[in-house]
């Protein structure tokens, strides 16, 4: 199973460059991270949590701590919740990650509408050591208050990790780290910008959108063309909602194999001196099929 993120220009950029942003929970797009109801009973007082988290361990099944879907109670709120992910704010960093190599939807929201990148990496490094899955469910989690105020083990950061199925669609997994094994790189947002050092052998491949710029596809080509980094192409098949994807780089450099050169990848490059580009230029003048498998939409 591979791991993969849909990201910018900019962004890549950056993780080349070997740093990658993890974010604070209230940073996200969805309003109910880390935001389970929680159920104080009557006569519980409410009392100030000194709480510690486990950020690598994975969810328990049955999850743990958790009242039935459809209880009811006057007494049951997220107010607790919102307390403890604003601490969780000033303390952890989460990277999210998918499963998912051929999303349509994850192309457009995260990857600038398919002129972005998507990112494969190694799971197996230990970069990612206890990287957990996201819990898709119809129904909002309900957490009684013991399940926070009794735990004699750190409460795991993955068994708070539950979203609504409508997010299902991203297969997504996680990493999280504290703040402090992190470098803060910008104080002015509301959530301050933390990154941390990712070694290049974490990526195994990129692979362009459909709307990737020629530019930003040579620019990235001249960054990965020495490395062990494989690139692709994923373009909009002729059939269905599919995609058709074009190999343009081997997950070696190009001095041990060299790279593919077809008529959909010949522009990258047919300005270069020597064989690649005599056969790039020959590509995208003679070959029938150059102009088009190059009408982008």
């Amino acid at each position: 199973m591979g791991l993969y993120k849909y990201v910018s220009i900019d962004t890549l950029f950056k993780i080349l460059e070997g740093n990658i942003r993890l974010t604070q929970p209230s940073a996200f797009n969805d309003p109910f991270e880390l935001l389970p109801e929680i159920n104080i009973p009557e006569g519980l007082e409410k009392q100030d949590l000194d709480m510690r988290f486990d950020l690598m361990s994975p969810a328990r099944v049955p999850p743990v701590g958790e009242l039935p879907y459809d209880f009811k109670s006057p007494t049951c709120n997220d107010d607790t919740s919102r307390t403890i992910r604003s601490d969780l704010d000033n303390s952890i960093g989460i990277l999210c990650l998918t499963k998912n190599p051929s999303s349509v939807l994850m192309w457009s929201h995260y990857a600038e509408e398919y002129a972005g990148v998507m990112i494969e990496f190694d799971r197996d490094h230990k970069f990612f050591q206890g990287l957990f899955e996201i819990d898709y469910r119809k129904n909002r989690a309900i957490k009684d208050y013991s399940f926070f105020s009794d735990s004699e083990e750190p409460i795991r950061l993955s068994e708070l990790c539950i979203k609504p199925k409508d997010w299902e669609y991203e297969q997504e997994v996680r990493i999280a780290r504290p703040l402090v094994n992190c470098v803060m790189v910008n104080a002015k947002p509301k959530y301050p910008i933390y990154v941390m050092d990712l070694p290049s052998e974490c990526i195994k491949s990129i692979t362009f959108g459909e709307r990737t710029s020629i530019e930003n596809q040579i620019s990235i080509f001249n960054k990965v063309k020495n490395t062990n980094i494989s690139l692709s192409l994923s373009a909009i098949s002729n059939w269905g909602f599919n995609f058709r994807p074009e190999l343009i780089k081997y997950d070696v450099p190009v001095s041990e194999m060299s790279p593919v050169i077809s008529p959909r990848t010949a522009h990258i490059f047919k300005d270069l001196p020597g064989q690649f580009g005599e056969i790039a230029r020959w590509q995208i003048k003679n070959n029938k099929f150059s102009k088009l498998v190059n009408k982008t939409v």
